[in-house]
């Protein structure tokens, strides 16, 4: 009993000196941006343009660039343990889905992570859409690895009408929203699959991922407004998932607390 009643003032405790180390927290943060070793994350912005201008005066900024498609492209080509929901729905689709474009699919890392354990037939038509130095990149190595059954383009608008879009770790560095990407295709595909999608309660904030050597545009959207700007297009939500090894706190501004890493399937009514 007199545990019971001594919890609300443990609660109220501990969010006071939460509440009274902020100030250190966030000068700690502001002083990480000073260090001569990269942070993962650094800075906060109110816009993509305003992340990707900051990234220039570092010197390789944003992600065309050749010297990015390499970096950790063989652990992307492993199933990691937030692919599976996609999986899991891509298995289920079978059937309904003969073609699907996979915005962001970098060098075609995920057709190579799920070959093996999603049956695709010879018909299936697989498209990996993403930025012009990237595609190059996939192009050569699909070529050599002679993986046939994969495309690239570099413009959404060649990608035709697939019946699925498949966003795996796109939206964070998409800098165009994401109704527009889409409206880019033929047609609306029947179905959305979204994976690591960087989401939090509060406004819209871009910060600095380092990749590499370069300094990459990551936005973390206001959830409320990617929610009504998906439904907006004629979506019903059917599936969300988690993925809490994903969420991420700003070094540099820690008083904004961690981002969600959400995945989604979406389908068209």
């Amino acid at each position: 009993m007199m545990r019971d009643r001594l919890r609300p003032l443990k609660r109220w405790l501990a969010a006071s000196l939460r509440s009274s180390l902020l100030p250190l927290r966030i000068a700690q943060g502001r002083l990480r941006s000073l260090s001569p070793v990269p942070c993962r994350f650094s800075g906060a912005y109110r816009s993509h343009d305003a992340a990707l201008a900051a990234a220039r005066r570092y010197g390789l900024a944003g992600y065309d660039h050749p010297e990015v498609a390499e970096v950790a492209f063989e652990p992307m080509c492993r199933i990691a343990p937030w692919d599976y929901p996609v999986l899991f729905w891509l298995r289920r689709l079978q059937g309904e889905v003969e073609s699907l474009v996979d915005a962001g699919g970098h060098m075609g890392t995920k057709y190579r992570a799920f070959r093996d354990a999603l049956p695709v037939s010879e018909t299936f038509q697989w498209t990996v859409y993403d930025l012009p130095a990237i595609v190059e990149a996939g192009r050569r190595r699909a070529s050599a690895d002679g993986l046939h059954g994969l495309r690239f383009v570099d413009r959404l608008e060649e990608a035709g009408a697939p019946d699925l879009f498949l966003g795996s770790g796109l939206l964070q560095y998409l800098d165009t929203p994401l109704p527009a990407l889409i409206g880019r295709l033929r047609t609306p595909p029947s179905h959305l699959l979204l994976n690591k999608v960087a989401l939090r309660k509060g406004p819209t904030v871009v910060t600095l991922e380092c990749i590499g050597r370069a300094r990459v545009p990551y936005q973390i959207r206001n959830e409320a407004a990617f929610m009504a700007s998906v439904e907006a297009l004629g979506y019903q939500l059917v599936d969300r998932w988690t993925i809490p090894s994903l969420a991420h706190v700003i070094d540099t501004h820690p008083e904004l607390g961690a981002s969600e890493s959400a995945g989604f399937y979406f389908r068209l009514a």
